[in-house]
């Protein structure tokens, strides 16, 4: 009889090294998955798998330039997530643009955000997500994201990041606002003010 550790052995995505409640961190060290690190990092993730719906909506409505933006918006939170991730004591490992986010990518963003800003209408008041189902993934991703951003700020007073980590996930949750208009505009539909 294969015994529950066996089949563990065969599995590609198990391990079973974390059926203590601790998880694995970059470049060695493991640590509870109740941590802080992990919260953080773990909403950065959500936060990636909330665009991929974004992005599936997007390519379904022939939104190609945003739907390739999200993608390479996924691929950087990967890179956010790799920072978070990392063993604080290997920190010298990280690498700007790959494990660590660069000044290079806080500039990129920005300048997406502030060509995106000139495309669209900006409202002048508070709105209410949902008037197109790529919008409102849009505005998940969004939300997510800066849950995220407060849970690397409240680990922020403990531990020490890059300088540029949360700029870089402020500017694109404000990016995500600005797409999620963008996707509106795209279909023709205006937003839904809060007093309408």
């Amino acid at each position: 009889m294969t015994s529950r550790r066996d089949s563990i052995k065969n599995s590609a995505v198990a391990t079973g090294r974390g059926d203590d409640g601790t998880t694995g961190l970059l470049f060695g060290g493991r640590i509870s998955k109740a941590d802080p690190r992990t919260e953080a990092y773990g909403t950065v993730d959500e936060t990636v798998a909330a665009l991929g719906i974004a992005r599936v909506e997007l390519t379904d409505n022939g939104l190609s330039d945003l739907a390739s933006l999200i993608l390479h918006l996924q691929r950087e939170l990967f890179v956010v997530g790799a920072e978070l991730a990392t063993n604080p004591e290997h920190a010298d490992r990280l690498v700007d643009g790959t494990t660590r986010v660069s000044e290079q990518m806080l500039a990129s963003v920005e300048a997406e955000l502030a060509r995106w800003e000139s495309m669209v209408i900006m409202p002048r008041e508070f709105i209410i997500p949902g008037e197109t189902r790529a919008s409102a993934a849009l505005e998940v991703a969004r939300s997510v994201l800066r849950r995220a951003e407060r849970r690397i700020v409240a680990l922020s007073a403990s531990q020490a990041f890059g300088e540029w980590l949360l700029p870089y996930v402020n500017r694109v949750a404000d990016l995500l606002w600005v797409l999620a208009r963008a996707a509106e505009q795209a279909e023709h539909v205006a937003p839904t003010k809060l007093h309408g």
